[in-house]
């Protein structure tokens, strides 16, 4: 046992090499921000440019913020990972005052040494020049003067703000860069980005696509409450007079030409570029996805039924950490029995799981790259009969998903596989009397995109190669449900990462097994935490 304890006690202090010696060199290079950026550069109409703001920062309490995450968009397209920061593309070269051209600008935080001996060394403009490839960086507080004419361009495209930053000490906050943008482009007091969107389909719809153009902005007025007081959007869903009609969409254009900006466009743009993954994006996505798996693996070792939750997840995000990982991707989910019937079950304080089942959702991210895999596995090490029935629908759901990824295939096409393979599954076992029942136990889609955001950006038409997403039904009965008592408590997810090519889709997260056996081999297999203990405490 002593030989057990020392082993362990050494694979805690060895950390997993990166790098050799100093900070991780596998980021990103700035040739592939650039090249993104080169990108949208393509994507814009002529005579407009796309503005890009950092994220927030986030306040946890009182003076403490959370960890500072930077906005996906704009690590893609910078590298730049601090706050206070906003990002220019222009479609064609600019001319400054000098005469230098340029056709992008990044203003940045300013160096502070005072703050820097607080927070951490500052990038400023020399470090977004050298290390990122930018020719033209500045910092933060030049914004107010910039030198663009913003109201001079046919399309000003950016993301609309939410609202959620505060104003902070200095001149060069996010609030002071989207305060001086929007004063420098006559930003209106009611600009309604969603309002904007439909306008545009409304400006744009035909005989041919004018019934769904109808249906879309019908969905729309029936979920958002600030919209239904809009009276040509009210008559564009109502009227079949096509004398009515031109006078609406006549209305509509001049609305939109009223202002030069365009909250739309810009979101296009990235779920186009994002939607693919180029061969240095898959290199840190397949690692982030390694790594999720080889944290299921370990805690399927590890796992007994006097665990906690909370337990079970430090094991998982151990493993994250020694992997050089920087974050979870989203919150963990762990939920043992009947917990794991809550879809996104995030409080994981059951202090003991017991013999139940334990869904375990997860996944790191790693240089910005966030994997998304869950496994499903009884606290034990066995599989009782009726939870190996529910964890074989699920499975057969999944192989079925899994096989519908294919190039050309409807971004519907995995969900629609699963879902039949469920349905029958619970009519099979007299759980549901009627396949429409089974949306009451599998209530949720089948896939996402994966990448830089666990629910990443894309344009959800036909699949295209080398794009990653999820494939993940599940079944989930709680306790009370209508059906016989022995089901009650049984939640199933399985959720892997797929990538999809040209010849065929590749299960990324493979190396956690998935099958029923597979799993209860795995579990019986020894853990470097099997001798690992605390000392109680009062």
């Amino acid at each position: 046992m002593l030989r057990k304890i020392l082993i362990f006690t050494v694979l805690m202090l060895i950390t997993v090499p990166l790098s050799g010696q100093g900070t991780p060199t596998d980021f990103l290079s700035a040739d592939f921000h650039k090249d993104r950026r080169q990108a949208v550069r393509q994507m814009l109409p002529s005579n407009s440019v796309a503005v890009y703001f950092a994220n927030a920062e986030r306040n946890r309490a009182n003076d403490v913020d959370y960890i500072y995450h930077q906005d996906p968009d704009f690590y893609y397209l910078t590298g730049y990972k601090e706050p206070n920061a906003v990002l220019l593309v222009f479609s064609e070269d600019q001319v400054d005052p000098s005469g230098k051209k340029y056709n992008e600008m990044l203003y940045v935080q300013e160096r502070d040494p005072k703050a820097e001996q607080w927070n951490g060394k500052r990038l400023g403009t020399e470090g977004a020049m050298k290390e990122l490839g930018f020719e033209m960086a500045f910092n933060g507080n030049e914004f107010a003067d910039i030198p663009v004419d913003f109201t001079s361009f046919d399309k000003v495209t950016f993301f609309d703000f939410k609202n959620d930053y505060r104003n902070k000490r200095g001149d060069a906050d996010l609030f002071d860069l989207i305060r001086n943008f929007k004063e420098k482009t006559n930003y209106p007091s009611d600009y309604n980005a969603t309002k904007q969107q439909l306008y545009s389909m409304i400006n744009s719809a035909d005989d041919e696509n004018r019934a769904n153009v109808v249906t879309t902005v019908g969905r729309y007025l029936d979920y958002y409450d600030e919209l239904k007081d809009d009276e040509l959007l009210q008559n564009f869903v109502k009227t079949k007079d096509d004398g009515l009609l031109s006078d609406i969409k006549e209305k509509v254009s001049l609305k939109l030409e009223a202002n030069n900006l365009d909250s739309n466009l810009i979101s296009e743009i990235m779920s186009t570029l994002r939607e693919t993954k180029s061969e240095e994006e898959m290199l840190l996505l397949k690692k982030a996805v390694e790594i999720s798996a080889v944290g299921q693996n370990e805690v399927m070792k590890a796992m007994h039924p006097n665990m906690s939750e909370t337990e079970i997840q430090g094991v998982h995000e151990y493993v994250y950490k020694k992997y050089g990982a920087e974050y979870e991707g989203y919150p963990s989910i762990v939920g043992g029995g009947n917990n794991g019937c809550i879809l996104h079950y995030i409080e994981n304080n059951k202090t003991k799981v017991g013999n139940d089942l334990v869904l375990m959702d997860l996944g790191a991210e790693y240089h910005g790259y966030t994997a998304d895999v869950t496994r499903t596995i009884p606290a034990n090490g066995k599989f009782t009969p009726e939870q190996k029935q529910i964890y074989d629908i699920v499975y057969n759901a999944q192989e079925a998903g899994i096989k519908a990824s294919v190039v050309g295939a409807p971004f519907r096409a995995p969900g629609e596989a699963s879902s039949k393979v469920v349905a029958e599954g619970l009519m099979a076992l007299g759980i549901i009397k009627n396949t429409a029942e089974a949306r009451t136990y599998f209530p949720h889609g089948t896939s996402h995109y994966l990448g830089l955001d666990v629910h990443d950006k894309g344009t959800y038409g036909p699949f295209k190669a080398n794009t990653v997403i999820t494939v993940e039904p599940g079944i989930y009965i709680p306790e009370g449900s209508d059906c016989d008592k022995k089901w009650w408590g049984i939640a199933v997810r399985i959720e892997d990462d797929i990538l999809i090519t040209d010849n065929g889709p590749v299960n990324l997260s493979d190396m956690a097994p998935r099958t029923t056996e597979a799993i209860e081999a795995m579990m019986k297999q020894p853990s470097p935490l099997d001798d690992f203990s605390l000392p109680s405490l009062d």
